[in-house]
């Protein structure tokens, strides 16, 4: 039904706002009783085949939502009956922020992508760790994406990420430190050995205070050299972080289907969805061939497909992410991974 009658009408207003409206009305829709049992029946995979453990995680299955899709933490409760695994919520950042003007989000039919520079554009940490609080998060992880403020200068981002840290300590089941969103001016610069040493050591710090440490992973852009990845190694292995998610959109646009002419329109804005795939998959290769043997890597990258989702887990992901493959798919991209997944026996 979404691709046939919905995706068809959603296609025709812009991005931000068809998402907007979705999940609105997904919401509204879950009110009626009966509802969510219906959507969980609908799109669910339960099989013990799928079930993974993970950075000291159980896992129902590898299938998992990337940040970016429920921000403030206003849908999990919606999303899980979709069938994930796990829920990224954010990026989040401590203080509220409108992000960059509109548009800022927008389709590539052609080449079954998108193209984003939301810029962090958050309701603040405090009310995603309140949604998070009072939503009924059984039967699904969430993990934790949070960041920096635009205004905040590098030197003191450490100070950023700690409050986040804090805030969704007691709310999340693991951490995602987002320095590769190419969204905000010079945050890049953070995935330089000495500064992202010292954040994630700051981090861990604080991290080992606690009773119970949380997994604290590391999300990466796809545009590193090799040399940049052994760096990124060298820095897990050292601050002894739980491991890396390969990988966050793409500044470049080579082989797109596109014209030219529309792309250069669009300007500025990270590339996701099917182009970056054999990119994700080549990082994630080389993370595993190189990196200690118990770091863990989350794919994502242009996965639409079991096929898809089978291409990451092979190149050593152990568990996965879909963003650009909900917009095309639908609801139901997580069911038609996991079906043919269940039945492998390469999990």
């Amino acid at each position: 039904m979404y691709k046939r009658l919905l995706k068809p009408l959603l296609f025709k207003i812009s991005a931000e706002k068809a998402h907007h409206l979705t999940m609105s009305a997904f919401k509204t829709l879950s009110k009626i009783p009966g509802f969510i049992y219906l959507s969980t029946s609908l799109f669910s995979v339960k099989k013990p085949s799928l079930e993974k453990k993970v950075m000291g995680l159980s896992f129902k299955n590898p299938v998992g939502l990337a940040a970016g899709f429920d921000k403030n933490g206003t849908y999990v409760e919606q999303l899980k009956t979709l069938g994930f695994g796990f829920i990224e919520v954010g990026t989040v950042t401590p203080r509220p922020q409108p992000g960059n003007p509109q548009p800022r989000l927008f389709r590539l039919p052609k080449d079954r992508a998108l193209i984003n520079r939301m810029g962090f554009n958050n309701m603040g940490v405090d009310v995603l760790a309140g949604n998070l609080e009072l939503a009924n998060t059984s039967n699904v992880l969430i993990g934790g994406n949070i960041g920096k403020n635009k205004d905040t200068p590098n030197e003191k981002a450490f100070e950023d990420y700690l409050i986040c840290f804090k805030r969704l300590f007691d709310v999340v089941d693991y951490f995602v430190v987002n320095v590769s969103s190419p969204n905000t001016p010079g945050l890049r610069s953070l995935q330089e050995k000495e500064p992202l040493s010292k954040l994630l050591l700051e981090l861990q710090k604080v991290n080992h205070q606690y009773g119970h440490p949380k997994p604290i992973l590391l999300k990466i852009a796809p545009d590193l050299t090799n040399e940049q990845l052994d760096d990124i190694l060298e820095i897990v292995k050292s601050t002894k972080i739980s491991g890396i998610i390969a990988t966050n959109t793409t500044i470049g646009r080579s082989g797109l289907q596109t014209s030219s002419a529309e792309i250069n329109q669009i300007g500025n804005g990270g590339l996701s969805g099917a182009p970056l795939k054999h990119r994700a998959t080549e990082v994630i290769k080389y993370l595993r061939q190189n990196g200690v043997p118990e770091m863990v890597i989350i794919g994502v990258g242009g996965i639409e497909t079991a096929a898809d989702a089978q291409e990451k887990l092979d190149a050593g992901a152990d568990l996965i992410q879909v963003f650009s493959g909900m917009i095309y798919e639908g609801p139901g991209i997580v069911k038609r991974i996991l079906t043919p997944l269940s039945k492998s026996n390469s999990l």
